[in-house]
């Protein structure tokens, strides 16, 4: 929702590609959610290639089978930063002006 909130005042689309899921604290904190298998197979129904998760649920993706999770890229981020940085990239959006508030993202492909 917060991300819907920023392209609409932004009037700059989020990517096409990208699904994402978590609970964010006013502060900016990603929270863990449940539901995460259930999640990733809506997401390759609708031919997403990369979602945006918690980092607290990456434990919970890994425990996916594997042909669930072939073909996807999975970002597990703790901060909003590193949502607005994957949401955006490749569009016009403005770069924020300091480094992420956050851990380093995880990458799964």
């Amino acid at each position: 929702m917060a991300v819907a909130l920023v392209s609409l005042a932004m009037d700059i689309p989020v990517r096409s590609d990208v699904a994402m899921t978590g609970e964010l604290t006013l502060m900016g904190k990603v929270l863990k959610v449940g539901g995460i298998q259930e999640k990733v197979i809506a997401a390759r129904r609708e031919n997403v290639k990369t979602v945006l998760m918690p980092r607290g649920n990456e434990a919970d993706f890994l425990e996916i089978k594997e042909y669930l999770r072939a073909g996807l890229t999975a970002h597990f981020v703790d901060h909003f930063d590193d949502v607005y940085k994957y949401a955006f990239e490749g569009q016009e959006a403005p770069l924020l002006p300091f480094e992420s508030r956050g851990l380093p993202a995880s990458t799964i492909v």
